[in-house]
């Protein structure tokens, strides 16, 4: 999972976890992509849609 909106676009951001004591530690933060059926260009299909999508009606999602 390539961990991309295909609608957005939103990927994952990186940058660090900083400790009380100022220590830095590499992480990311990964976007809420649920794995859907979708009507686009009149056809079904699946894709990895971030909930921000979902929930702004950007997609029709098919049930």
């Amino acid at each position: 999972m390539s961990r991309v909106c295909q609608i957005c676009g939103k990927r994952a951001s990186t940058g660090h976890t900083v400790s009380k004591s100022g220590r830095k530690v590499k992480r990311r933060w990964l976007p809420n992509l649920q794995h859907i059926k979708i009507k686009k260009e009149g056809s079904i299909k699946r894709a990895y849609i971030c909930t921000r999508c979902l929930r702004s009606g950007k997609v029709e999602k098919v049930i």
